[in-house]
C-alpha cells in the first residue's frame, strides 16, 4: 500500500482500503479501525478493563451523565448513580469530550486507579453534589441478558407468572447467562417465557446457536449455510435437551439481525416458538474476521445462511406470526447495562401485550409445560 500510494496516514489507508472491498458488492464485508475493533471486541468478549461505568452525552445539557454502574463493579461501589454528571477524570476537565473518549480515559489496566469527579444528579445545587472519588480499575463481565418476572392473570382468572428475558447481544456469554437466567426463572414458578430479541443486531453465530438450545430438544436443524460454491450444510444440535418447554414467544423487529435472525428462525421453524413484532432486518452473511498487525480488523463475508425451513433471510428478513406496534423500544445499551428490567416500563409496550395474549392461546391449546 504504501509503495503503490503515497498515504500518509492510516485513515487515508482504511479509505483506500475500504474502497477496494466496495467493488466486491457486499456492504458487510469491511475494513475497521483499530479503535473500532476495540468496540467490537468489548461488546463480543462480554469483558473490559475499567471501572464498570456507561456514560453520554445528555442532549440537552452537552454533560456528561451515567447511564448505569455494572452491578458490583468499582464505580457502584463508590456510589455513582445513574444521572450523575461526569465532570473531571485525573484531573482533566470534560467539557467538550465526547464518551467514547471520556471511556477510553476511564478504561485501563486493572490495578490502576482512575481519579473521577462526579456530581450527584440528586443535588440541585451544582457545588453542593461535588466529590472526588477515586475508583480501582477492575477485569468487568458485561452480561448481555436483562430479566424480569411478568405477574399474569389468564382469561380463566388464575395468576401465572411470565419469564420476560431481554438478550441485545450475541456475546461469548450470552449462552450460560440465559440458561442461568432460565435455570433461576424455573425455580420460581415461571409459566411461559418472552424472549426480547427486538434491536439486537447479532454478534456471535455459535452464541446465537448455543441459545437455541437451550429452548430445543433432539437433533433439529438450526440453520443452514450455504458456501460461495452454493454447497448447503445444515447445522444440526446432537442429542438436544432443553432447559423448559414452558410455552414461549419471541419478539423480533426490524433491528433484529444477524444471530438474532438465525435464533428467530430456529425457534420458529421448529414449532418453538410464536414470533411477535415486525420484520427483521434481513442479514443472512457470516463473516470471518481476522485482525490485522495494527489493531484493525478485516470482516470478510464467506457464507450465506437460510432458515431451517429454508427461507432465504438475506436482504429478506423474517416475518412474525403477529405484527404488533411498539410504543416503548429500550435501546441496545439500555438494556445491557440493566440488570433487571422494570415491570411497569413493560406495561405500555403493545408487543408484550400481543405476546401475553398469544402465550393464552398457547396454554390453552394443551403446550406442554
Amino acid at each position: 500500500m504504501v509503495e503503490m500510494f503515497p498515504l500518509n496516514s492510516a485513515d487515508v489507508a482504511y479509505t483506500k482500503i475500504s474502497g477496494m472491498l466496495s467493488t466486491l458488492g457486499d456492504p458487510f464485508t469491511r475494513i475497521i479501525s483499530p479503535k473500532e475493533y476495540q468496540s467490537f471486541r468489548i461488546g463480543s468478549d462480554g469483558n473490559l478493563q475499567g471501572v464498570g461505568i456507561f456514560i453520554n452525552i445528555e442532549p440537552r445539557t452537552g454533560h456528561l451523565v451515567v447511564l448505569s454502574c455494572v452491578k458490583g463493579s468499582p464505580a457502584a461501589r463508590a456510589g455513582i448513580h445513574e444521572g450523575d454528571e461526569l465532570i473531571e477524570i485525573n484531573g482533566e476537565r470534560l467539557d467538550g469530550v465526547t464518551s467514547e473518549a471520556a471511556a477510553q480515559k476511564l478504561r485501563g489496566t486493572a490495578g490502576t486507579s482512575v481519579k473521577v469527579k462526579v456530581h450527584s444528579g440528586m443535588e440541585s445545587s451544582r457545588d453542593a453534589g461535588i466529590r472526588e472519588v477515586n475508583l480501582p480499575r477492575e477485569y468487568i463481565t458485561l452480561s448481555p441478558i436483562s430479566s424480569t418476572i411478568i405477574p399474569h392473570k389468564t382469561p380463566d382468572g388464575h395468576l401465572t407468572k411470565t419469564g420476560y428475558v431481554k438478550l441485545s447481544a450475541f456475546s461469548q456469554s450470552a449462552a450460560i447467562d440465559m440458561a442461568n437466567t432460565i435455570l433461576d426463572m424455573e425455580t420460581q414458578g415461571v409459566h411461559s417465557y418472552i424472549l426480547d430479541l427486538r434491536n439486537n443486531p447479532g454478534g456471535l453465530v455459535k452464541a446465537g446457536l448455543d441459545v437455541a438450545q437451550i429452548w430445543l430438544d433432539g437433533d433439529e436443524t438450526l440453520v443452514n449455510t450455504i458456501d460461495r460454491d452454493g454447497n448447503m450444510l445444515p447445522i444440526n444440535m446432537v442429542d438436544g435437551h432443553a432447559i423448559t418447554h414452558d410455552p414461549l414467544v419471541v419478539l423480533v423487529n426490524e433491528g433484529s439481525a444477524s444471530a438474532s435472525e438465525i435464533l428467530a428462525g430456529a425457534l420458529h421453524d421448529n414449532g418453538r416458538a410464536i414470533l411477535v413484532g415486525h420484520k427483521t432486518f434481513g442479514k443472512g452473511k457470516i463473516q470471518s474476521v481476522t485482525e490485522l498487525h495494527d489493531g484493525s480488523a478485516l470482516f470478510v463475508t464467506v457464507a450465506k445462511y437460510l432458515s431451517p425451513a429454508l427461507h432465504d433471510i438475506d436482504q429478506v428478513g423474517i416475518m412474525p406470526d403477529v405484527q404488533c406496534t411498539t410504543d416503548m423500544l429500550n435501546s441496545p445499551r439500555d438494556s445491557l447495562l440493566k440488570n433487571e428490567s422494570s415491570t411497569s416500563s413493560l406495561e405500555g409496550d403493545s408487543c408484550i401485550l400481543v405476546a401475553e395474549h398469544e402465550l393464552d392461546i398457547q396454554e390453552s391449546g394443551g403446550t406442554a409445560s
